[in-house]
């Protein structure tokens, strides 16, 4: 018990000096440009943080990205899940889809939210290009692990007349639970990414992308920082939230 507390303070410790040392190489690049429109201090951006927390919209503005992500994120999800176990149990599903997963891997960010700004309001551009992004890759994984799965045990229980559905739910999900894990946490970064890019051309009132467009509007650099250190953060939050989530699952 001692030698774990040691070690989860060694490697707290750890986290805060390099943090530190990121910090003050910052400060210093501050100091040598001298120029608070192009890098502000990280002072100045804490006192700008600071500031804005004690603000109504910036509250709004943070709960409501927060919600547009995890709506997007668990349609990402749950439709990669589905979908990727059909394509990886039916052939002729992978191929049908195979098409659209390579257009739309290969089709660039920007252009996938130009048209949904076209084909939806502003709120529904960011679902719309979160789960556009972020559904092939939970689906390649799912594709990935399904694939993995070792075929003895499934004609094993094919000899044995077990169901599909049994098959499913006791071969298939335990095998590829790993490669869902994995991209989830790819999604979990990719989503606040493009969810905010959204936001910045849908601008959706009271959204974290609209502050910062307008603080690249009237040139307010540390505010910039401040919002952008905010999606940071929260993205961050998203990824301990679901480790330790994963991690309690598996000590149960």
């Amino acid at each position: 018990m001692k030698n774990s507390i040691t070690k989860e303070l060694r490697r707290v410790t750890r986290k805060i000096l390099t943090l530190s040392f990121w910090i003050s190489v910052w400060e210093l690049c501050s100091l040598f440009i001298n120029n608070p429109l192009l890098l502000p201090s990280p002072i100045e951006v804490a006192k700008v943080l600071f500031f804005l927390t004690g603000k109504i919209y910036f509250w709004k503005s943070v709960c409501n990205s927060v919600t547009t992500v995890v709506l997007g994120l668990f349609l990402s999800i749950g439709i990669g899940i589905v979908i990727g176990v059909a394509a990886g149990l039916i052939s002729f599903i992978e191929e049908l889809l195979e098409p659209l997963i390579v257009v739309t891997k290969a089709t660039p960010v920007m252009s996938i939210i130009i048209l949904a700004l076209v084909w939806f309001r502003s709120s529904g551009v960011v679902i719309f290009t979160a789960i556009l992004i972020c559904f092939p890759i939970i689906y390649t994984n799912v594709l990935q692990g399904i694939k993995a799965v070792d075929k003895q045990l499934i004609q094993m229980a094919s000899i044995y007349k077990v169901k599909k559905i049994y098959i499913i739910k006791d071969i298939y999900l335990p095998s590829i639970k790993h490669y869902i894990v994995s991209g989830i946490l790819m999604c979990l970064g990719i989503g606040w990414k493009v969810s905010v890019a959204s936001e910045i051309l849908s601008t959706p009132r009271y959204s974290i992308g609209l502050n910062l467009l307008k603080a690249k509007s009237t040139l307010e650099t540390a505010e910039l920082f401040a919002w952008t250190i905010v999606v940071v953060l929260l993205s961050f939050a998203f990824e301990l939230i679901f480790k330790y989530y994963i991690k309690k699952r598996e000590n149960n």
